[in-house]
């Protein structure tokens, strides 16, 4: 039978590491049989929020396993214990696919094992994550990627995603299907995490835009063009841009373009407006054009959104 084996330390997240439990480390042998053979790994007792854990066994047994899961790791301002990055590296160097859940991802990528590849997170650290290993290539967009022998997934709920996606892998979709009816959750999910994605505006501030900002949000419904940003903020359009990617990051057009987004986000999950009424308050014109640039940017067309985040 395959052998997964769970990674945990001090300082892991518990949801994440829950659910691995919960899909590898359950019988199941009354779906597939035979499971997994499953087993916790660490270097002694570890404390995972208010629960302490028994490893199996020390980390250098995770070279023995089949999949390696690293679960999410808590702080991702300080660097994950040289041991468990070590021992991820070597099992990886012996053949095992090795995947990680949510910031779980930092341990890879302390392993080196994210470079060269494509790789997500949870979507609040995927800049970190792309500022501290700049040989990957981070998508914060997507619920996992899937390397081959390198897997990572986005945030809390998606490491269940990237779990039934090893599970289909291991045993077909059929029983990945099953489970996901015994867990009483969908088999995959449409989208991905783009539309979970919060965009908040730039922190209060004495700046040149402070009052800009406030301006054009009052006007998404319509045609605004860089030139009336300047006109409004007094300053050539040159200067504005320059402004823009300080405060925001982006340029002027796409953050109007992601808050014109947002703005059709809220009104899908808080009214019953026509996707035509919507794409009209949005500045968006038809809503042929607000189905496109929605779908685009969050991942699901606004009547599959609507569906989800609508009581």
């Amino acid at each position: 039978m395959p052998a997964v084996a769970l990674a945990v330390t001090d300082g892991m997240l518990h949801y994440e590491l829950s659910v691995a439990v919960e899909v590898f480390g359950a019988d199941l042998t009354h779906i597939v049989d035979p499971w997994y053979d499953f087993s916790l790994c660490g270097s002694g007792p570890v404390h995972v929020g208010r629960f302490r854990l028994e490893p199996d066994h020390g980390l250098d047994h995770l070279a023995h396993a089949d999949t390696v899961i690293v679960p999410g790791w808590a702080d991702t301002d300080r660097d994950p214990p040289a041991e468990l990055v070590e021992a991820v590296r070597a099992a990886h160097a012996a053949g095992a696919r090795v995947a990680s859940l949510c910031t779980g991802a930092f341990v890879l990528g302390a392993a080196g094992l994210l470079d060269g590849r494509r790789a997500t997170t949870h979507w609040a650290h995927t800049g970190e994550l792309a500022r501290r290993h700049p040989a990957a290539t981070v998508d914060p967009d997507v619920l996992y990627v899937d390397n081959g022998d390198v897997l990572t997934s986005a945030g809390k709920a998606a490491a269940m995603d990237l779990c039934l996606h090893l599970v289909r892998l291991d045993h077909g979709s059929a029983n990945a299907n099953k489970i996901a009816r015994r867990l009483v959750i969908p088999p995959h999910r449409d989208g991905g995490q783009a539309q979970f994605i919060a965009t908040p505006l730039p922190a209060p501030g004495n700046h040149r835009l402070r009052e800009l900002f406030p301006w054009a949000l009052e006007r998404l419904d319509q045609p605004l063009t860089v030139e009336d940003l300047a006109r409004q903020a007094r300053m050539s359009s040159r200067h504005l841009g320059r402004h823009f990617k300080h405060l925001t990051g982006t340029t002027p057009l796409q953050w109007l373009h992601t808050q014109r987004i947002r703005h059709a986000q809220e009104l899908l999950e808080t009214t019953d407006a026509t996707v035509d009424t919507i794409a009209a308050a949005t500045g968006m014109g038809t809503a042929t054009t607000l189905r496109r640039h929605f779908h685009r940017s969050v991942g699901v067309p606004p009547d599959a959104y609507r569906r989800t985040f609508r009581p």
